[in-house]
């Protein structure tokens, strides 16, 4: 079973819940990777979501920032474990009946490159400031 552990909990926390679940002395449950470190949540910090929410009702009115653990692979887990807070933020908007990303019908609207360009652009220049 690969389990994504939430920011937070304890991968022993986890382990002692399927134990539970599985309820079978047969069968053991370890980790496979005890080198990797565990995910961190940054810090909420006004000074970085406070572009991000001012950007965004700029350039997408009406939607709100919300925090959400990424569903792909960055280098934020190595930084954070460093003290190195990482936030990713997304850009483009795919298709609302879904851009088929890394399929073979991987598509995007122009527009939404363009406009997701821009917002990453200001929001680098309103956190450079």
């Amino acid at each position: 079973v690969n389990c994504r552990i939430f920011p937070g909990h304890d991968p022993v926390d986890i382990m002692a819940e399927l134990a539970g679940v599985i309820d079978n002395p047969a069968i053991s449950i370890s980790r496979a990777r005890t080198d990797k470190p565990l995910a961190l949540s940054p810090p909420l910090d006004p000074a970085i979501i406070g572009p991000m929410e001012q950007l965004s009702e700029q350039y997408f009115p009406g939607v709100p920032v919300i925090p959400a653990m990424s569903t792909g692979a960055t280098d934020g887990l190595y930084l954070s474990a460093v003290g190195i807070p990482t936030y990713g933020v997304p850009g483009p908007w795919g298709d609302p009946d879904g851009n088929g990303a890394h399929g073979l019908n991987e598509r995007i609207e122009v527009r939404s490159v363009m406009v997701g360009r821009d917002y990453l652009f200001d929001l680098v220049k309103a956190l450079a400031e």
